[in-house]
């Protein structure tokens, strides 16, 4: 083979093997040299729990070098890649995720992990407030899909005392007490959790996925102690847990401000009047 025909065979050879060695390449390796501006982002604002046994896991849709963080606590993420462990995080909620590049860049993008919630809240049965509705994907104004779901899905909320309702994943609060969650003779500042599982009949596929709520109970508000109130009172007012999660003042609480959820569990407060 001549000198010319040679070099040709070699050439080829080198280009073949590098191209099949960039399509084999992972997608989600953080590239060694990134540029122009970068977009972070997911594919969709909304991410869903899928059926597997397994952990599921969900990468950006680009990689760069630096560091990914997650707020609130409560999302699983690969500080390095920014992959986003669905099925070990808390789900039901609005998370803002950050990029900060080694030169202290940072861009941000907004991702709901599919699910419910409920309201950092006070409920005053003597006046009628007496079941909490779930929120599903972040949104108060979101419907959430019954047809086809359940909820408390292993009956273990039911068989604690705690009544929620399989069709649609309210808790019926009166109820709850007459059934005994907090005993039978409540007493002020008495508290339960409760994990409720449940299979929502949506793009997750009914992967059965579950929160923990956290109820308290009192005779009055006067007997409801500053902890609780700090408690949520320290729940933000960023937008962040729930879409527009502003505030708004309710005479009924002396001036003191009701705000929404932040992570698990959110404070279900049950007061008698």
């Amino acid at each position: 083979m001549n000198q010319s025909r040679k070099f040709l065979v070699i050439s080829l050879f080198a280009a073949f093997t590098a191209g099949f060695m960039a399509c084999d390449k992972p997608g989600n390796d953080v590239p060694e040299n990134p540029s122009g501006p970068y977009k972070l982002s997911y594919g969709d604002s909304i991410i869903y729990l899928k059926p597997g046994s397994g952990d599921y896991i969900v990468n950006p849709v680009t990689t760069r070098p630096g560091e990914y963080t997650g707020f609130p606590d409560g999302i699983e993420i690969d500080e390095t890649t920014g992959a986003i462990n669905v099925s070990k995080s808390e789900t039901g909620l609005r998370y803002r995720i950050t990029h900060t590049s080694p030169t202290g860049d940072t861009t941000t993008t907004m991702v709901v992990l599919s699910g419910i919630t409920f309201r950092d809240y006070f409920y005053i049965l003597a006046n009628g407030d007496s079941v909490a509705n779930p929120v599903y994907n972040a949104c108060e104004s979101r419907a959430l899909p019954v047809a086809g779901s359940n909820f408390d899905d292993d009956n273990t909320a039911n068989t604690g005392g705690c009544a929620v309702k399989t069709d649609n994943g309210s808790i019926n609060l009166a109820e709850s007490v007459r059934k005994g969650v907090f005993g039978a003779n409540p007493k002020n500042d008495d508290q339960k959790t409760i994990e409720i599982k449940y299979r929502i009949n949506d793009a997750s596929g009914k992967s059965q996925n579950k929160l923990k709520v956290l109820l308290y109970w009192y005779e009055t508000m006067a007997d409801v102690p500053e902890y609780v109130w700090e408690i949520l009172n320290d729940r933000t007012t960023e937008g962040v847990f729930l879409r527009g999660g502003a505030t708004g003042n309710d005479p009924g609480f002396t001036g003191r401000l009701q705000k929404v959820a932040k992570p698990r569990p959110p404070c279900v407060v049950i007061v008698a009047h």
